[in-house]
């Protein structure tokens, strides 16, 4: 695949929450770091594999807070073919997702991004847990608009709101039914699979996220 070229969406110097500044900063720096490594691609490949076995052909996906690529990498193994696109709102974690090479990158914040188009596969993984609650219907309408067909979330589940504390701090991780508030939120979507991805599989562990894959319904083939 060759190389896409880095596109612009810039990132803002300040932003309209501390969840966006905690993860353009030292804590996102770090968790880039932490991050990383083969494991967690194959551990990935296996993952979407799963989830995407029932979605047909794939030509393009966009990542909404992609971090350092390694959901995009897996799912290049899966479909070589298709056209990736990324958006991440750290910068050190933007220097390696260019690094990677055939990977259009918007760095910027999800609540300052419009997509320019539509792609076939809409994702978020462990991105909407760190969203402020009250931003989240903005994000659902970016997910929304972003996806021409499916929409892919892993996130961690409740069946009501809670926050959790996260590494020490407050106020940084959220869980709810984020996929049974997209699907009230427009009527068009539907549930095509869900699943789970459990810390302690013995081959390829995950963060013990609920997965869900939604299609919108004008669309499905």
């Amino acid at each position: 695949m060759s190389n896409k070229k880095n596109s612009g969406h810039k990132p803002r110097r300040s932003f309209a929450t501390e969840q966006e500044s905690f993860w353009a900063g030292k804590f996102g720096d770090e968790y880039s770091v932490r991050n990383r490594g083969e494991q967690w691609i194959a551990n990935n490949t296996a993952f979407f594999s799963k989830i995407l076995e029932r979605s047909g052909e794939i030509g393009s996906v966009i990542e909404l807070g992609a971090n350092i690529g390694l959901n995009l990498q897996a799912l290049r193994v899966l479909f070589p073919e298709a056209a990736l696109t990324a958006v991440e709102i750290n910068a050190r974690a933007v220097r390696s997702l260019r690094r990677l090479g055939g990977i259009t990158v918007h760095h910027s914040s999800l609540l300052n991004f419009h997509p320019e188009h539509q792609y076939d596969l809409a994702l978020v993984k462990g991105v909407l847990i760190h969203i402020q609650p009250q931003k989240l219907p903005e994000v659902y309408d970016l997910l929304y608009q972003s996806s021409a067909r499916l929409i892919c979330l892993a996130e961690y589940y409740n069946p009501v709101p809670v926050t959790v504390p996260y590494r020490g701090h407050s106020d940084r991780l959220f869980k709810r039914d984020f996929a049974g508030e997209l699907l009230k939120r427009y009527p068009d979507l539907r549930l095509l699979d869900y699943g789970f991805g459990y810390h302690g599989d013995p081959k390829h562990p995950q963060d013990d996220l609920t997965w869900f894959l939604l299609e919108k319904i004008s669309r499905a083939r």
